[in-house]
């Protein structure tokens, strides 16, 4: 007698073909690290249009936190763009554009809608000229991106006021004015020439410190996080008089960061000076010190980028 199989056959119709299943597809594009860097741009763009907005209704401190909100935002995409490894030359346009209209067209036209425009046509350069120079400033920023241009010591200093320091320092007159009343700060006789000086911080040669790479020592973390917590309770309690603080004290480090750009030049080339005397004449350790290769150095870019500023 014949035993049964243990296994039951396969039973197939006649004349079916079995087809290999078909794997399922990849999603195509880009994924949700690459976008968050360019959602955070695009944010701080609608963040200063909303400016705009405010201004145009006269809402003069609702228009200033709008600002604010922008600068916070493109202090962010980039890094973010660069611990996600997001970059990309779109992100990089981009964040340009959005520089160019929240830092450069929003707070021109509120200072034009503030005070400028009691100055007549004069205000009304002054406006276009502080625009300008912060799409210069962007443009000659992102014209650099990636050129070998400035030695490895000089990596931590911008060229020129940023984009996101600009827009506060020109609002500063206003700022203060809503603590002080706005007869004095608000004239033209001093926001005029005010607006054409930030404008010309910005596209000038200036050395700015970046903080890019500011560390902070051990012993100096637990106060440093009590000075944030300080700030952030001035900022809810007194906003005015610490945004106020924040940018002048911004402007009392750019003498320190010329005198400390001036000090570290002066010790690359007196260490250049000593390895060019020191090596033997006529030996390839001298002509490589006579000429030294620059490294890649200069205004770090948002990883889309830049962002600004």
């Amino acid at each position: 007698m014949k035993r049964p199989p243990v296994f039951k056959q396969p039973i197939f119709r006649p004349g079916r073909v079995r087809h290999p299943r078909r794997p399922h597809p990849r999603l195509k594009g880009l994924s949700i690290n690459h976008l968050l860097p360019n959602v955070l741009t695009v944010l701080a763009l609608c963040s200063g249009l909303t400016a705009i907005r405010f201004a145009i209704l006269e809402r003069w401190e609702p228009a200033v936190i709008a600002i604010v909100i922008a600068a916070i935002l493109d202090a962010l995409d980039g890094r973010i763009a660069r611990l996600l490894n997001g970059q990309s030359k779109f992100g990089a346009e981009l964040d340009s554009l959005s520089d160019a209209i929240s830092f450069g067209v929003a707070p021109a036209f509120m200072m034009y809608l503030w005070g400028l425009h009691g100055a007549g046509s004069l205000g009304w350069i002054a406006a276009m000229a502080y625009a300008v120079c912060c799409a210069l400033r962007l443009a000659r920023f992102n014209s650099r991106l990636g050129v070998v241009d400035l030695p490895p010591w000089a990596y931590n200093y911008f060229t020129g006021v940023p984009a996101p320091a600009g827009a506060g320092l020109v609002l500063l007159p206003m700022t203060l004015g809503f603590e002080v009343g706005p007869a004095f700060l608000g004239h033209p006789v001093v926001i005029v020439p005010w607006t054409l000086m930030i404008g010309g911080l910005m596209v000038s040669t200036l050395p700015t410190f970046s903080f890019k790479g500011a560390r902070v020592p051990a012993q100096w973390v637990v106060p440093a996080l009590a000075g944030v917590g300080l700030v952030a309770a001035m900022m809810v309690s007194q906003p005015w008089w610490t945004l106020s603080m924040i940018g002048l004290a911004y402007l009392a480090t750019l003498p320190f960061s010329v005198g400390q750009f001036r000090k570290l030049q002066r010790a690359a080339e007196l260490m250049q000076t000593e390895i060019v005397e020191s090596a033997p004449v006529g030996t390839d350790a001298g002509e490589e010190a006579a000429n030294p290769a620059i490294e890649p150095a200069g205004e770090a870019s948002k990883g889309e980028t830049p962002k600004p500023v």
